[in-house]
């Protein structure tokens, strides 16, 4: 039996990279497909006003695993748990910032590679915040984009991600003024914001245009409007369950049933439905699923065995709890 792994975030960068996450995700749908891994459902309490305790996992091959992480308006330190789906030994603890970064944006390049126009050359990304970059090398992993599109409400925010796209990518960029002036001739639109109130309407995108909705993943957010889904020909989302529990978009969409019309990402995988050429706009809705976590942690956890990475952990053992309460003195 190996010891458990403590695999910090620079190993994490060191073994595994953007391309590889969307290569090990999108063979985790497939067996997600066909039954052989599971997420479970995601778990959210809401408290303090504007924070989120978090937990999410799943179970994939001989592992099973969860995430946790608290986001406060003070940080946030997520942590991915992996025990043996046989003996439930502790099999490593990893550091999940870049863990988190690379399955999200991992996720949204795997969707983009099945729904989005395979001539796709401009990517329109709202929001510059610290998930964003990360979206943008998605896309540009499974499309030929030669043109990034970016807005977000404040000018030198936009200025300095155009500037960091520029430099990492070396791909054409616009700052746009608006939303809608980053979405023109977008085949591409990712959102990634922390809106509360919609602000993408249907008569923004083009037609064949694929759109990623990853930001909003709370019950008090909200970034597209309504009349997206009217356009839409394909409706596809990583997690049924989560959406259901915490999509608010969703939530109003379907308050009155036709959930059947929505698809998971890995029921298309194992069909091979694509976007079709009578197809016009297809939205793709991520909430954030264990098992995207899980298939990057097996990998990692892995990769650190055969290179020597990672800290050795004691397995826990049990210890009897202390049952006696002193009794007081009788006077």
């Amino acid at each position: 039996m190996h010891q458990p792994l403590w695999i910090t975030e620079q190993e994490v960068v060191e073994l595994i990279d953007l391309g590889e996450s969307i290569a090990a995700l999108e063979a985790a749908l497939r067996e997600e497909a066909r039954g052989a891994a599971a997420s479970m459902p995601k778990t959210l309490l809401q408290f303090d006003g504007s924070a989120n305790l978090h937990a999410i996992g799943g179970r994939l091959g001989g592992l099973v695993g969860t995430k946790t992480w608290a986001h406060t308006p003070g940080g946030t330190c997520p942590l991915l748990l992996l025990w043996g789906a046989e003996d439930g030994q502790l099999v490593a603890v990893i550091e999940a910032f870049a863990l988190g970064n690379l399955r999200t944006a991992g996720i949204s390049g795997v969707a983009t590679r099945w729904l989005a126009r395979t001539d796709a050359r401009t990517l329109a990304i709202v929001g510059t915040g610290k998930q964003a970059l990360s979206q943008v090398g998605a896309v540009l992993a499974v499309r030929p984009i030669e043109q990034v599109q970016v807005f977000s409400p404040r000018p030198e925010s936009r200025a300095a991600f155009v500037a960091k796209v520029r430099e990492t990518f070396g791909v054409a960029v616009r700052d746009c003024p608006s939303v809608e002036a980053a979405c023109a001739g977008a085949e591409v639109v990712t959102l990634v914001t922390r809106a509360a109130a919609p602000f993408l309407s249907a008569a923004m995108l083009g037609r064949g245009a694929h759109l990623n909705a990853v930001g909003a993943i709370a019950p008090d957010r909200e970034e597209f409007a309504q009349d997206v889904f009217a356009r839409a020909s394909l409706v596809v989302v990583d997690s049924l369950a989560a959406v259901q529990a915490l999509s608010r978009e969703f939530a109003t969409r379907y308050a009155g049933g036709g959930w059947d019309e929505v698809r998971s990402l890995a029921s298309l995988i194992a069909a091979g439905r694509g976007r079709g050429a009578a197809d016009d706009l297809s939205v793709f809705k991520a909430m954030g699923m264990g098992l995207a976590d899980l298939a990057l942690g097996a990998q990692i956890v892995q990769r650190a065995r055969e290179r020597g990475a990672g800290r050795p952990l004691p397995q826990p053992t049990k210890a009897a709890p202390r049952l006696a309460v002193p009794r007081r003195a009788v006077v």
